[in-house]
């Protein structure tokens, strides 16, 4: 993923900055450790919904945003002094290639979770939008670095809920997706990586970087290699993981506790107070549970907005919750 760290400037030599391929290969292993996570809990190791809340969604953030700082900061490195469109078009078509190849693969793999717009997609279609900002002042790429970053706070609407408006990332209703890196919020950490590369060109500060040790030599091959290392990992990871499972397999799902979760979160979502949901998810737990109708239901032997003993006690627990 991303550009290449060189800078070809008209009359002076070519910079290669190695620190950065041993950052992205520092972003690879980080990413390796999220989706292993993400693996785990997919096999039933680790509770489910812990890769997508808390600390774990707080650290896949940051790693895409990494990701995006390094493709901003190599593309200014690469391109800041003239575009190189061969280049370029070389790598942009191996990007979208790969993306196209992850959208087909989860599509089948995957099913609803399949991944439309993931980060490659995003990477693809930012280093397009990024390229009249490598000759802009950087503290114009900053300001609309903070307004790229703010916007989906302002101007989300169902109007963008169409698939072909699913890039921009302005959409209040999507499909659920195992990766979705739209181009709001996510261009502010690309143009973040271009204004910062051209703070350190002004200053000088590139061939001082340039002399910066690249770090363990397995960073910078990873870093140097980073579409290969992306294309490979999860599949390694799934083989690794699914083969523990013939060995150890997980313990059996606690299906009162996937309830109560499952139940929360769309109590919660739907606008009710969260004592509320505490209470009412309680309750139903406790009486799907005496008439046996929990596994049914989580199974999709019934379903809940059609099956009257369901309905009559969901509705007796409401009026008992208020």
């Amino acid at each position: 993923m991303g550009v290449q760290t060189t800078s070809t400037q008209p009359g002076k030599a070519t910079i290669r900055i190695g620190m950065l391929d041993g950052l992205r290969g520092l972003a690879l292993l980080a990413m390796a450790s999220y989706h292993f996570t993400w693996d785990l809990e997919f096999f039933g190791y680790i509770e489910q919904g812990t890769a997508v809340t808390g600390p774990w969604r707080l650290y896949a953030r940051c790693i895409a945003s990494t990701f995006l700082f390094l493709v901003g900061f190599s593309l200014f490195l690469a391109h800041g002094h003239g575009i190189r469109w061969q280049a370029f078009g070389k790598r942009l078509g191996q990007i979208a290639a790969a993306a196209v190849l992850i959208s087909i693969v989860t599509y089948f793999v995957m099913g609803d979770g399949w991944i439309f717009f993931g980060i490659l997609h995003g990477i693809a279609l930012m280093s397009v939008f990024a390229l009249p900002f490598l000759r802009l002042p950087a503290a114009l790429t900053l300001v609309v670095a903070v307004l790229s970053f703010v916007l989906p706070a302002y101007a989300r609407s169902p109007v963008f809920d169409h698939a072909m408006f699913w890039w921009l990332g302005l959409s209040e209703n999507l499909p659920r997706s195992n990766d979705y890196v739209p181009l709001f919020p996510w261009f502010a950490a690309v143009l973040a990586g271009i204004a910062a590369a051209q703070i350190a060109d002004k200053f000088g500060l590139l061939q001082r970087l340039a002399t910066v040790p690249a770090g363990p030599r397995i960073l910078s091959l990873a870093g140097r290699h980073s579409m290969a290392f992306y294309l490979i990992h999860q599949p390694v990871l799934i083989a690794l993981v699914y083969l523990a499972s013939l060995l150890a397999p997980p313990p059996p799902p606690d299906r009162a506790a996937e309830y109560s979760r499952s139940c929360q979160q769309s109590c919660v979502a739907g606008g009710s107070a969260a004592n509320f949901c505490t209470q009412f998810c309680g309750c139903t737990l406790g009486k799907l549970q005496d008439q046996k109708l929990l596994q049914p239901l989580q199974s999709g032997a019934i379903i809940a907005t059609q099956d009257e003993r369901v309905l009559k006690l969901a509705r007796e627990c409401t009026i008992a919750s208020q």
